[in-house]
């Protein structure tokens, strides 16, 4: 007794851990949770992430492990590449479609025997779905542990163009469907009140600064033709061929209009030199009257607006093609599509205990931190239901920091995720979100315009994702492409960003030369190969998840 007794508190004075072994939760599978701390690297971070806000400190308190989250230094073009040239690797690394680089350079591991032995909630949550998480036929190792949500409810949408309240409002809640529906209306307005606040009035504005031009500026063309977000690509449904999608026939309908745009004063003339905080600065003054960027790219500003009560200057989000042939695309359901996710580096300090970490960060005790923050804090449990205070609601839709200082949504990307409409075993949605809450949160001036249109929610204005079906492929964004055929779209990709800017900012009467110029030239370049290579990814990956 006396020798037991001593080994223990031996144990406890160098570990700290002995007396630390749970029945559930992080404990369960790991046993030990003492302090530990790993470096995370994310592709799309554009600051370091400071882990010491109040659900950070929970997450350390509910496993022992502190995150030192690092962001690319010199562009996320490069960093990837940098970093293997380099040899050093964080613990944790984020690569989103520099995968393949780091499998072949040997800088990632497999996790197919930890997920077999201790991915019990990575098992829960995926379910029939992680064959998803599986590289490919030749090497169906899987490697990360996956990012975005593995259930999907589309009760929300950005839709593909968005307007000012205010300008819905002056001009009698006019239709909204096609481009020229939505150029009729800000230039209306734009005659009307060529300043607001002092300011000269700005009809559209566009941030293109760094990776932002592929939601800015590719993304738009191939939304407003009716096509679901497969981020550079458009794939048929019919056929799966895949197809770069500034090749397609109708794909220049938007940088045309673009164009008239600058030339006739509409566009804003900083578009494609401004940086992130001016453009976000030019919205939180309330003078840009349209925007094609998605709510999460501009969250601040627009709480700013509600803060600094001009929340009339704040966004309707519209199903706008670019004319009446196209059918808005925005609900699209694209099942869960594996691909991108947190993989785990051979030069990790303590592999097993990183995998057990991104293990417990699936279940239901993480997912409802992550999402809610911490009860009888952030939100409270009323009848076996959570429930967001009217205070915390206002506090989360006009503090642009709310984030940032409670923790909550701060950790969801790119970690795995439930996804909105997963019930959990209490009941509730995992997120905060569900039809009742996101009606019952809309802005006044939102309900407003909704009930002008004759709608309830912002989904009720698109085609439904009932009618627009299943994707097949999931979406060709996270899809991992070989070092030489992602070499060979990079190139593209960085010629289309200067090409496209050059043409939106040339004369209107050289668009279509110019237009067939750039079709020659990424025919040059050999972007036709990259089509067939992705083809063939998606016939192999929609072998993979087969199961034959």
């Amino acid at each position: 007794m006396v020798k037991k007794t001593a080994l223990l508190a031996l144990c406890v004075v160098l570990t700290g851990t002995c007396a630390k072994k749970n029945s559930g939760g992080f404990g369960s599978t790991v046993g030990t949770m003492y302090p530990i701390t790993f470096t995370l690297f994310t592709v799309d971070a554009t600051e370091d992430m400071l882990f010491d806000d109040p659900v950070a400190q929970k997450i350390t308190e509910s496993t022992g492990v502190t995150l030192v989250v690092d962001h690319p230094v010199g562009g996320d073009q490069q960093a990837i590449p940098l970093m293997i040239a380099s040899g050093q690797y964080p613990d944790l690394i984020y690569a989103k479609g520099d995968l393949t680089m780091l499998i072949e350079a040997g800088a990632v591991i497999p996790l197919d025997g930890l997920i077999e032995k201790r991915g019990r909630y990575i098992k829960e949550l995926y379910g029939d779905q992680l064959v998803r998480l599986r590289n490919s036929t030749q090497d169906p190792h899987i490697y990360t542990v996956g990012t975005y949500g593995v259930k999907t409810a589309l009760w929300s949408t950005d839709g593909s163009m968005q307007i000012q309240h205010a300008v819905l409002k002056e001009l009698g809640y006019p239709r909204m469907k096609t481009l020229n529906d939505y150029e009729d209306a800000i230039k209306a307005y734009m005659q009307k009140y060529p300043t607001i606040n002092g300011q000269k009035t700005i009809g559209l504005s566009l941030l293109i600064d760094t990776w932002q031009w592929y939601i800015d500026l590719s993304n738009p063309s191939g939304f407003l033709i009716g096509y679901p977000d497969d981020g550079q690509w458009i794939v048929n449904q019919e056929t799966l061929q895949a197809q770069y999608k500034f090749l397609h026939p109708d794909a220049s309908l938007f940088y045309k209009w673009l164009n008239r745009m600058h030339a006739e004063g509409v566009l804003d003339p900083e578009s494609f030199t401004q940086k992130e905080d001016v453009w976000k600065a030019k919205i939180a003054s309330g003078r840009v009257l349209g925007l094609s960027y998605p709510l999460w790219g501009y969250s601040d500003a627009r709480t700013s607006l509600v803060s600094d009560e001009k929340a009339e200057r704040t966004y309707a989000y519209l199903p706008i093609t670019a004319d009446e042939r196209f059918k808005s695309a925005m609900l699209k359901n694209y099942g869960f599509g594996g691909g991108w996710g947190i993989a785990i580096s051979s030069a990790c300090k303590d592999p097993e205990r990183a995998f057990e970490f991104l293990d417990w960060i699936c279940s239901e005790e993480a997912q409802t931190l992550i999402n809610w923050g911490i009860e009888d804090v952030n939100y409270e449990v009323h009848n076996g239901k959570r429930v967001v205070s009217d205070s915390e609601q206002h506090w989360a839709d006009t503090d642009p920091n709310y984030s940032k200082k409670t923790g909550v949504g701060r950790w969801i990307y790119p970690f795995p995720q439930r996804g909105a409409g997963y019930i959990d075993s209490t009941g509730n949605y995992i997120t905060r979100d569900s039809p009742e809450t996101i009606k019952k949160n809309y802005l006044p001036v939102e309900k407003e315009t909704l009930a002008a249109y004759g709608a309830e929610m912002w989904i009720d204005l698109f085609p439904s994702t009932e009618s627009l079906g299943i994707s097949k492929h999931g979406q060709a964004w996270q899809y991992t492409l070989p070092p030489d055929v992602n070499a060979k779209v990079t190139e593209a990709d960085e010629y289309m960003k200067n090409a496209l800017a050059n043409i939106v900012l040339g004369k209107p009467e050289n668009f279509d030369a110019n237009w067939e110029k750039i079709i020659q030239d990424l025919r040059r370049m050999g972007i036709e190969e990259a089509n067939r290579a992705l083809t063939d990814m998606i016939q192999d990956k929609i072998e993979l998840w087969s199961g034959k």
